[in-house]
């Protein structure tokens, strides 16, 4: 099993907070993952160890990469964007508009472990639906095209420490 988990393994480019975000490099990522997957169907373990973890790729190497990651800031303990986090959003909203009309595309929403599992999966869906509202209100996006999903504290980015703020993001992949 441990053979086929690395062949389906994905790359995550993770920007930083106000790291700028070239539409064109969206596009490229988001429309990699579907020339990776093909049309398979698999079973996904949330649970995975922290070997699994996802790749993070160097900025710049989207060849690579099949996730965007961001740290898109939010009011504490609550759904609503701070304005910050609307250009690198903006930006993000631009790049999906390149792809073809019917490429779907997954936001998925993470937390750290500060708090309950259970209330940081329900934040962090709430989140992913947050950033889903404000494409398609602020950039006209069609809502059937964009599919949200919570993942809580389950997958945090480096794997070594769970509370560290990098693991509340939200991220982008092809659907």
């Amino acid at each position: 099993m441990a053979c086929c988990a690395a062949a389906h393994a994905q790359t995550t480019l993770h920007f930083r907070e106000g790291q700028r975000i070239d539409p064109q490099q969206v596009r490229q990522i988001l429309a990699n993952d579907a020339d990776k997957r093909g049309r398979t169907r698999s079973i996904r373990l949330l649970d995975a160890p922290v070997a699994d973890a996802p790749a993070v790729a160097a900025p710049g190497d989207d060849r690579a990469a099949s996730v965007l990651s961001l740290p898109v800031q939010f009011e504490f303990d609550s759904a609503t964007i701070l304005p910050e986090a609307r250009e690198q959003l903006d930006a993000i909203a631009e790049g999906i508009k390149l792809l073809p009309p019917g490429r779907r595309v997954v936001i998925e929403g993470h937390t750290d472990a500060a708090g309950s599992e259970d209330y940081n999966q329900q934040l962090s869906r709430r989140r992913a639906a947050a950033v889903k509202q404000y494409l398609v209100q602020r950039h006209g996006l069609e809502a059937q095209r964009m599919r949200e999903i919570g993942l809580g504290e389950r997958q945090p980015l480096d794997g070594a420490d769970p509370f560290a703020p990098d693991n509340r993001r939200v991220q982008f992949r092809g659907g």
